[in-house]
């Protein structure tokens, strides 16, 4: 069983966690252990990492993993199904846990570049957490993904949650959830869900909004998101001319309009955690994109934590 079981916790309180990222440099990876060491000033119940298709960047994940454990946090490793085969999987688990890395997040991952299949041993994420079980037992806490407005790759919200009871029906332990922005369609969600039986625990997944470019990104080419009308106000009244993915925009107003935006999209990530917060989930998984500094401010003004 895994020494530290975050769904006992999440009987008890709300959570707090932050996902990092393996960077792709040497000086970025030495840059974050610092980061690591600010985060761990709120007292994080978890910290997760995410895992490239086709585990690309296993080893930096791994890393990334020991500097959290070293750092006395949780590590939640993101693991994929993408070009991995059930021999490869069961190897790399086996790792995993002899390293005491024994909480993950079971993923299908995003298709390689040009690719419209997993080419590995199994297409869903159903097929991983089955695996895990059956291999490992209750040696992992598992999380899975959970797409409050419908995965992009699912025909209806509806085939999409009884994809998610599946999980649960699979051996899967708790939620996190992808971004949403659209409150009215997140408690539709979790009312449907539970009508379903899915009685796992929800932890919300939260992306900062900092930079334009990145948060239209995030919502249109990898999720499908809904941009509410108070998130597409700001975008608008701080739009960076011709586009804010111009690598070289003629705009006159160009950094005061990016430290605008970013000002205003913090305040209002903090207004949509305290929404999510009043609406008793069970946890918060603040994305920190790998910036402390930002993710400070943003837990300090909404006062989910003291620093100590």
């Amino acid at each position: 069983m895994a020494a530290v079981k975050l769904t006992d916790i999440m009987k008890k309180r709300q959570l707090l966690s932050f996902e990092l990222f393996p960077p792709k440099t040497e000086k970025g990876m030495s840059n974050l252990s610092g980061t690591i060491e600010h985060l761990r000033e709120f007292h994080p119940d978890y910290i997760s990492v995410t895992y490239g298709a086709g585990g690309g960047n296993v080893g930096a994940n791994r890393e990334v993993c020991r500097m959290i454990q070293k750092a006395e946090m949780v590590p939640v490793t993101h693991f994929t199904v993408i070009r991995n085969t059930k021999e490869g999987i069961k190897e790399q688990l086996k790792a995993y846990l002899d390293e005491g890395i024994d909480h993950i997040l079971a993923l299908r991952g995003d298709f390689p570049r040009g690719e419209n299949s997993t080419g590995g041993d199994f297409k869903y994420a159903t097929d991983l957490v089955r695996f895990i079980r059956n291999e490992f037992g209750d040696r992992f806490e598992i999380a899975v993904a959970g797409s409050p407005e419908g995965h992009i790759a699912c025909r209806s919200l509806e085939a999409d949650i009884a994809v998610l009871r599946q999980k649960q029906d699979n051996g899967a332990d708790y939620i996190m959830t992808q971004l949403c922005w659209n409150m009215e369609q997140f408690k539709y969600w979790l009312d449907a869900i539970r009508k379903a039986g899915i009685t796992m625990p929800v932890d919300v997944g939260i992306m900062p909004v900092l930079d334009q470019a990145a948060t239209i990104n995030m919502a249109l080419s990898r999720n499908g998101c809904v941009m509410e009308r108070e998130l597409s106000r700001i975008i608008s009244k701080y739009w960076i001319f011709p586009n804010p993915f111009d690598k070289e925009p003629f705009d006159d107003a160009l950094e005061q309009k990016k430290a605008d935006f970013k000002k205003a999209g913090m305040e209002y990530t903090i207004r949509q955690i305290d929404k999510y917060r009043s609406l008793g989930v069970d946890g918060i998984h603040l994305y920190a994109l790998n910036k402390w500094k930002d993710v400070t401010e943003i837990i300090n003004a909404c006062g989910m934590c003291t620093r100590v």
